[in-house]
């Protein structure tokens, strides 16, 4: 059955009303031409009320599904209102929680009637469909989004991999609460915002991670937090590694936090993973507790941007070639001190902005770069002040795995003499990360599926 096939774009709208009736009345007036006039149009709109008294439309995952029959034309027609802020319906708080309100409008004599509106129903529990219309932003993106994701929606495919998602994290809350976790941390790039996860997940605290997610994910009621993980690999572990490091620069994440992961493989919409991680015991002893995890003058914005170059150099190298770097970040005076450069300074003279790793526009330049030997030296801020840095720096106490070469035993000198933190890049496709002379695989490309 073809929903987009009842669909018009110019039934589809940002409602600017606060109250349901308000909210009805607005997508009733969408339809003048199947309702030409005011009297079919108010009678319309007395039935919804009376029936929602009685039954709520209120569906959940922000969607509510009023519908009525009429005298019109046509078999069917959809009005389909937007509401960032929900809506307010005779004191009742499950009204807060709507964001999508779609009219169905049914002509009196259509005899598939129940049909149509359980295929209707079924579609909000597809994972992909909810996804597009929680992503779009602009009135257009969401016009557009509800005509792509309503096409084809008798798909069984989807309703498989809905029922599945569903099935798998209904076990996911079960394990976290047997558990006594105290984070849901789900990937988004595998697991869009599709279902809201406060309603999948109460009593948790939930947090989004994946290339794509925003603040706006929050503020739509999706989660107490997200992580913008800007270069995810497609390994289960480093995928998580890098989400929870960033999150505990930012406070989302405490050393005494236990974490239930849920994920899966990239794009596939299907959820196949749970993992469940004590903070403390991943990352407590490598990069220790509150003042120590970063150094005093390091951003966690910075500690952002230069992992996820990191992790683009070891997953892609440059021009299909592998490569390895190190960039060393904070303490840059003192690091400067124990280093001597190789080559001219690339970045000499050039001002803080346009030397900045927050600058997007960087980031051709750092890969290019790092076809050069040596290290780069970024400010706390992520200013770049040199690349092509032969690190001099020593620390005999220290002793490293075998195997790993001078860029290793560098980054854990000279991160063991200064307050500054550094990342390795391997021509193997490996990421370290080092701190007070320890080291963390953070990232490894020979690890198997995403997470």
């Amino acid at each position: 059955m073809r929903i987009d096939r009842y669909i018009s774009s110019n039934r589809i709208i940002d409602l600017g009303s606060k109250d349901l009736k308000s909210a009805y009345a607005e997508l009733i007036d969408t339809c003048d031409t199947l309702l030409p006039t005011p009297r079919k149009r108010k009678k319309v709109l007395k039935e919804l009320i009376e029936r929602e008294r009685s039954l709520t439309s209120y569906l959940g995952e922000g969607v509510a599904l009023p519908h009525a029959r009429v005298d019109m034309k046509r078999p069917y027609a959809l009005a389909i209102g937007r509401c960032p802020a929900g809506l307010n319906f005779e004191d009742k708080d499950s009204y807060g929680d709507i964001r999508f309100v779609f009219l169905l409008l049914a002509n009196e004599k259509a005899k598939n009637y129940l049909s149509f509106l359980a295929a209707l129903a079924r579609a909000f529990q597809d994972s992909s469909i909810m996804d597009q219309l929680w992503m779009a932003r602009e009135k257009s993106e969401f016009k557009n989004a509800v005509r792509k994701a309503f096409a084809g929606t008798d798909d069984r495919p989807a309703r498989r991999r809905t029922k599945f998602n569903k099935l798998l994290t209904d076990e996911a809350a079960k394990i976290a609460k047997a558990a006594d976790c105290s984070t849901i941390l789900i990937f988004t790039d595998v697991f869009p915002p599709s279902l809201a996860p406060k309603m999948n997940f109460p009593g948790f605290k939930v947090v989004l991670a994946g290339q794509d997610v925003s603040e706006d994910d929050r503020s739509h009621q999706r989660a107490d937090a997200t992580l913008a993980v800007r270069a995810l690999s497609r390994s289960r572990l480093s995928q998580l590694r890098a989400a929870i490091l960033l999150g505990l620069t930012r406070e989302i994440f405490g050393f005494q936090d236990r974490v239930c992961c849920i994920g899966g493989i990239p794009d596939s919409g299907q959820l196949d993973t749970v993992l469940v991680v004590d903070v403390d015991e991943e990352f407590e002893s490598v990069i220790g507790q509150g003042e120590e995890m970063l150094p005093p003058d390091v951003s966690a914005e910075a500690l952002e941007r230069i992992t996820a170059i990191a992790t683009d150099l070891a997953t892609s190298g440059r021009e299909g070639l592998a490569i390895g770097a190190m960039f060393i970040l904070g303490d840059h005076v003192e690091v400067s001190k124990r280093s001597k450069q190789l080559v001219l300074n690339p970045f000499h003279g050039y001002g803080e902005e346009d030397r900045s790793i927050l600058n997007p526009f960087m980031d051709e330049t750092i890969k290019e770069l790092a076809l050069i030997d040596g290290a780069f030296i970024l400010q706390g801020n992520g200013v770049v002040e040199s690349a092509g840095c032969l690190i001099q720096a020593k620390a005999d106490e220290i002793v490293l795995p075998g195997g790993l070469g001078t860029r290793h035993a560098a980054a854990a000198a000279i991160t063991h003499v200064t307050d500054s933190l550094a990342l390795v890049v391997s021509s193997s496709g490996q990421v370290t990360y080092f701190r007070k002379g320890q080291m963390f695989t953070l990232f490894e490309k020979s690890e198997g599926r995403a997470l």
